[in-house]
This record gives C-alpha cells, structure tokens and sequence, in this order.
C-alpha cells in the first residue's frame, strides 16, 4: 500500500494539515481551520500595542478540524486514513505557553481564565523587550558564546525574555507552573498524549535559536545566571523560574526523529490511526526551507507578514552569525549547522501601505505599480514598522518614508514599502555572504511567493540575482511531512526525503537590467539611512532628498523619450 505522510502547519491564524505521498511529494488534501479567538487568531490588547497572544484551545480544535478536512479530501481520492504513516509538526516560534503538570495548558486553568500571561505568547509579542536587554547584557558576561550563536543580541520576540516577563507579571502564574515551553514542543506531546514533563521531547532547532541552548555550555543558560536575572526582574518567582530551565532530564532532538506514537484520543477524534509516529516539532520557516528543497548553497526566504531568510552551511566550522538571528547545529536540516535571520516586517508593512491608502488589497496598487518605472515616484521608505530584527538587531527602531510632496499617489507609498522591504532583504543576503554563508540560488516561498509576482520581481531587481519560487504553496507543512516520512523510518534522513518529496520550481525571476540599475542607486541611498538611523556610522544625509528627485527626473526623461519615439 502507498504510504503517506501528514505536515501539519500551526500558523499565525490558522492551522494547515496537508497529505503527500512520501514517494513524490505528491501532494493529494490540503485542511485548514482558523483560530476562533481574536483577530485573525492573534489576541491583542488596545492598551498596549506590543502585545500578541493566543489561546492554546484553538490550536487543538483548529488542528482537529483541518485533519478532518485532509482526511476527507484524501478520501474522495481513494486514500485511506491508514495509509499515513507519519505525522510532522511545525509552528510559529518563539510562542510558548505556561502548562500545568499533566502537560495541559495553565489557559486551560479558571484560575488563570483572566491572566494574559497564562496565554500563548505568539511570535511578534514585544512586550519584553526590557526582560530582553537584561538577558543581553548577563549572556554578555557569563555565556558570550550563547549570546554569539544568536547574533550578538537576544530578542524580545524569544522564549527566555517571554518567560521572565511572565514570572515578573505574574509570579502566581509560574509558581503553578510544571513548565514553560514553545508551541512546536507542545503540539507533538498533546498528539501523543503525553502527561508529564519527562516524557517532553523538545526542539533542538527552537531551543538553539529562541531559548539560548548551546550544547557545548550544558544546554540551557544555567541555573546561576537565571537566579540572577530573576532576583533582578521577577524576585517574587525566583525558584519557580529558574526551575523553568529543568533540563536535566531533558531530551532536545531534531525534527527526523520521533517524538512518540498518536494517542488513542486522536486518533478516535480525527479517524487516524493509533501510534501513528509523530516527529518532533521544529519551527514554521525552518520546516518551510526544507519544503523549498533547501541544501547547502541555497538561502531560503520565507515571504508573509514577516520575512525569515534561512539556509545552512556543512562542515565542521560555523559561520559567523554577527548580525543574524543565529546560527545552531542541526537545526534546520539535521548534520548541518542551521543558519537563521530575518524581517520583522515585511508584508505588514506594505499591508500597512495598501490598508493607507484604501486599498482592499495589494492587487489594487500591484496594477499600477507595473505600470511605471522604480524611482519615478522619488519616495525611498524604511520598512522598520516593526522594528529591526537583522541585521540592526534593534526593535526601538521604526518606519520613514522621504520623498513626500503633493502629489504623491498611496500606490507610489506602498511601492516605496515593497521596494524597501527587498532593500532590508539585500542587506541581510549581504550580511550572510561576509558571514561565510555560501549563497548561489535564492529561493523565495511562502504566501507573498505565490500571490505576488511583482513582489518577488522587484526582489530579483534589487538583488541582481535569479530568484526561484518553491514550486509547492504549502512548503512549511510539506516540510512538516517530509519529518513526519523520515521518523516513521520511510526515508533514512531529511536529504534523502527531500530529493524525493520536494519537486524542482518551474518558476524563476530574472533581474531587469534599467529596474536593476534604478534599484541599485537608490539601494545606495537606502543604506545611507539605514547606517545612520541603526546608528552603525554617521552618514551626511543632507544630499539624500536631492538625490531622490535627481532619480525621478531621470525616470521622466526615459518616459518622454518613450514617448516621443
């Protein structure tokens, strides 16, 4: 019997259960469910704008509802539910969520029915950006290497600064607390029914990236340092945080081995087949990478709200990872070190352009923006919306449009934000090579890949270079799948999977010599304000605004003479 595997894709707003055949990659039903709570899933808070949760009860009941769907769509093809072997798991990171000592979320508690902090703390929460210097600063003088690993820099958006704000906020909250860990952690102990801490296997890639895990250093950042930072930040719960790191006893795998075997409850609830081999979780963009095909040579972006470039390097030695998100053995492919860095904004920032300017979506100002030259409309924008994730590493930054006068159009600002989004995208590729990453092939995936030619041609403009679109839409929970097949012993490793499973892209961007030219000079002046607003030297921006209308007027004169002939 054909054999099948099962990715699910826990995102921002909705899950993804998707079946392939671990043959070849064949992808045969596609289930997706929202979440219920908040909007489009994410819990916010009009008080504090950094804030963003979610409620641990919708990734149960979406995941189930998407399972169903796939089944069902798998069926009306003549595949059986028993025909899946293996169950893979990815999910947005760093999102972590305080659990209980049978593994069940504390939300789940009427005790903590109103405590934000016993939610789900979803990727792009920024509240604790205070709790992140303070980790900076004391990896800085007692772990150097884990502060290295991770780019010089520990963020907001991680689990350790998560974890110190909830026990600062709410010391009862991690007093009742058996442990603190990340979505793609959760999700395979629940699918296996796991109840207790030391039947957790944890994500080698999550744990290295979000929460400071250096092998060569014990794992964990150690119980001294965190006794400190708590005496310092959360002295009401200095024990129950620092038991939070109880790793003693902890297992941290990559994402081809197996985690356990489904539990009799879902697979009763789903129509799946008991002790179904459930692989451990990894991260969304690192599972995406895999499903683009990723290998050595290859930088991977992940295009949606945020951008998350991803590749990975063989050998013995790692890159550099000063100024990226980080660089961990085994983390995205296993046998190799996993390279990470990333966009704090990139679609959200020219969803901000179009929502603006009164757009219903991009495609109102992707027709016009095709229509005219790069630099006609003399605007150059900074996409730090969100903040600055790479290479800057500096979330206090924020967004600038220059160029502004009286006739500027909304499409011409929204375009500023593509053409500044793939600006941020250039200073990250570079950053990468003179880190020692070897790039030869840019892949682009993700929802912004697929929707967005414009997008992904303005990127290959920017860049100079090809630009390939993964060839499948659902390239995390592919991913997803391609872990599931290798833990349930259908391939020997992850490379082998993916050359059979990941199908070659049809699909490449090529630079546009006159686009490439125009984006190159005003690449030019976006450094500039990149390098003086991130404070990394002193620029003279006082010829910035002239520069600008020198290129328009140039693109006005190309236009006449188009014209005229």
């Amino acid at each position: 019997m054909t054999s099948h595997a099962l990715g699910l894709d826990f995102g921002t707003g909705s899950c993804r259960a998707l079946i392939v055949d671990v043959r070849d990659g064949a992808e045969l039903a596609l289930g997706v469910a929202d979440y219920a709570h908040g909007v489009d899933g994410v819990v916010t808070d009009p008080a504090d704008r950094e804030l963003a949760r979610q409620v641990p009860a919708d990734w149960r009941a979406a995941s189930l509802a998407a399972i169903r769907t796939a089944l069902a769509g798998a069926a009306e093809q003549g595949v059986a539910a028993s025909s899946i072997v293996g169950i893979g798991v990815d999910a947005t990171a760093s999102t972590p969520l305080a659990l209980a000592a049978d593994l069940t979320p504390l939300a789940d508690d009427p005790r903590f029915a109103h405590v934000p902090e016993a939610l789900a703390w979803l990727w792009k929460d920024h509240t604790a950006q205070r709790e992140a210097e303070a980790i900076t600063a004391a990896l800085r003088a007692h772990a150097p290497l884990a502060l290295e690993r991770c780019g010089g820099s520990y963020s907001a958006e991680w689990f350790w600064s998560k974890a110190l704000a909830a026990a600062r906020r709410a010391p009862e909250l991690i007093a009742s607390c058996a442990g603190f860990v990340e979505l793609c952690d959760h999700v395979p102990a629940w699918l296996c029914g796991v109840r207790h801490p030391r039947g957790l296997v944890r994500s080698l890639g999550a744990a290295g990236h979000k929460a400071a895990y250096v092998a060569e250093l014990g794992g964990l950042p150690s119980r001294a340092v965190l006794a400190a930072l708590a005496r310092e930040h959360a002295p009401a719960a200095v024990d129950a945080f620092v038991g939070l790191r109880a790793d003693e006893d902890a297992v941290f795998a990559a994402v081809d081995r197996r985690a356990g075997g489904l539990s009799a409850a879902i697979a009763r609830a789903t129509g799946l087949v008991p002790d179904t081999a459930v692989a451990v979780g990894g991260i969304d963009a690192h599972l995406g990478a895999v499903g683009a095909g990723v290998r050595e040579g290859d930088l991977v972006k992940v295009l949606g709200t945020s951008a998350c470039d991803l590749a990975i390097v063989r050998g013995a030695r790692a890159p550099s990872a000063a100024g990226l998100s980080g660089v961990v053995p085994d983390s995205i492919v296993p046998g190799a070190f996993g390279v990470e860095a990333g966009q704090a904004a990139f679609g959200d920032a020219f969803a901000w352009a179009a929502r603006l300017g009164g757009a219903k979506s991009h495609a109102d100002f992707e027709a016009e923006a095709l229509r005219t030259a790069p630099g006609s409309s003399g605007l150059l924008a900074l996409e730090w919306l969100n903040g600055n994730r790479c290479v800057l590493a500096d979330p206090g930054l924020c967004g600038a449009i220059l160029g502004l006068d009286l006739h500027t159009r909304p499409s011409e600002i929204w375009r500023a934000m593509v053409e500044a989004a793939c600006f941020g995208a250039r200073v990250i590729v570079e950053r990468a090579i003179a880190n020692g990453v070897p790039v030869a092939r840019v892949i682009v995936c993700g929802g912004i890949a697929r929707k967005s030619g414009f997008v992904v041609q303005t990127l290959a403009d920017v860049l100079g270079r090809e630009v390939v679109v993964a060839e499948s839409s659902e390239t995390s929970a592919l991913g997803a799948a391609i872990a599931g097949a290798v833990a349930a012993g259908r391939h020997p490793d992850v490379p082998a999977a993916q050359a059979a499973m990941c199908r070659p892209p049809r699909r490449t961007h090529v630079p546009q010599p006159r686009a490439a030219a125009t984006l190159d000079r005003l690449y030019g002046l976006y450094r500039k304000l990149h390098d003086a607003f991130g404070g990394v030297r002193t620029e003279a921006l006082g010829s910035v605004m002239k520069d600008l209308r020198a290129i328009r007027a140039g693109c006005e004169l190309g236009e006449k003479r188009t014209h005229a002939v």
